[in-house]
């Protein structure tokens, strides 16, 4: 729209300046300099003289010039100042500026569908401090996202297109939380061909359509009102296990949360015993179980002695900024 804008005044004043160069040319036999110099002056309205005395036919277009140069170039000044005045141009440079920054995301995660669900999801990424960026195209939530600084693409997640300008061949992982069944399978479908290895969860509203998205490739199916209605019962079976979770997820103090620790291969805390990586001995930090990938099996409060592997994550609760240290802590160096 504004390089449409400025693209149609560049245009019209190149059709000015070519008109006045060619009529003086024809007119009145001059140079393409004498032609070049009487247009700018008399569309400038700069008051100098005349190159040379003009004919009556040459008086008659100098006057056809001026009034519709001046219109013409009155009518650019104005529409850049528009631009500028008008805040679009600040726009323009905060878009630019977003642009470079998602252009340098690696290892992300695409959100797709600002909604309900979606701002959800948002919050939880910012709260743990993950690099993120939502697709979404309704203006409302456009603008919301907007004056919140959260990195954004406008468009329609289900098109090719748009999963490719959020780099998901860069991603680590996608959720589509889009109002329809039909459009996050669609999704889950696009993505899963542009990015294989890219981990995707997907949002389902009708119990059917979990298999299909999975079929579709789907890591993790999440239905909402399954969810809900589980929460219900849990508030009326469980009241204290609920009030703790509320507690740990919505403290405004520090954020605590259940996290996931992988020992790769090369990582520092690899042949180490639990108790030499001293995690065990950290406040704020609880090792509540271990995963053994080879055996896919969990080893509940394993215990100090326990050796790590490459093949093992260890799962964790605690502050998030505490399970982030040990989390870069674990890396292999070239990794870190």
């Amino acid at each position: 729209m504004i390089y449409e804008r400025l693209k149609s005044i560049s245009l019209i004043l190149l059709i000015v300046f070519f008109t006045g160069v060619s009529g003086y040319q024809l007119i009145e036999g001059w140079s393409t300099l004498d032609a070049f110099y009487m247009t700018v002056i008399t569309i400038s309205s700069v008051g100098f003289s005349e190159v040379h005395p003009l004919s009556d036919s040459g008086r008659i277009f100098t006057i056809m010039l001026i009034l519709f140069g001046t219109g013409a170039l009155v009518y650019g000044v104005s529409s850049i100042t528009a631009f500028i005045v008008g805040g679009e141009f600040s726009d323009v440079l905060r878009r630019r500026k977003m642009q470079n920054r998602i252009n340098r995301l690696v290892n992300h995660y695409i959100i797709c569908g600002a909604d309900q669900t979606g701002r959800y999801v948002i919050d939880e990424l910012i709260k743990t401090k993950r690099d993120f960026l939502v697709i979404e195209k309704d203006q409302q939530k456009i603008n919301y996202l907007s004056s919140q600084e959260i990195l954004f693409i406008e468009g329609d997640a289900t098109h090719n297109a748009i999963l490719n300008l959020a780099r998901i061949e860069k991603a680590k992982g996608l959720i589509s939380a889009l109002h329809t069944d039909a459009d996050n399978l669609l999704v889950v479908l696009t993505a899963r061909q542009l990015n294989p290895s890219i981990r995707v969860i997907a949002k389902a509203v009708e119990e059917e359509s979990e298999q299909k998205m999975r079929m579709a490739g789907a890591d993790g199916v999440v239905m909402p009102n399954f969810i809900g209605g589980m929460r219900m019962v849990s508030e009326m079976l469980r009241p204290s296990i609920v009030t703790f979770l509320d507690v740990m997820l919505r403290s405004k103090d520090k954020t605590i949360r259940v996290e996931h620790i992988d020992i790769a291969e090369g990582s520092p805390f690899k042949g180490k015993t639990l108790q030499a990586t001293g995690m065990l001995d950290r406040q704020g930090m609880t090792v509540v179980a271990l995963k053994d990938a080879e055996k896919d099996s969990y080893i509940f409060n394993p215990p100090k002695t326990t050796v790590l592997a490459a093949n093992h994550t260890l799962v964790v609760m605690g502050d998030i900024e505490i399970i982030g240290d040990f989390t870069n802590k674990a890396r292999p160096p070239a990794l870190s």
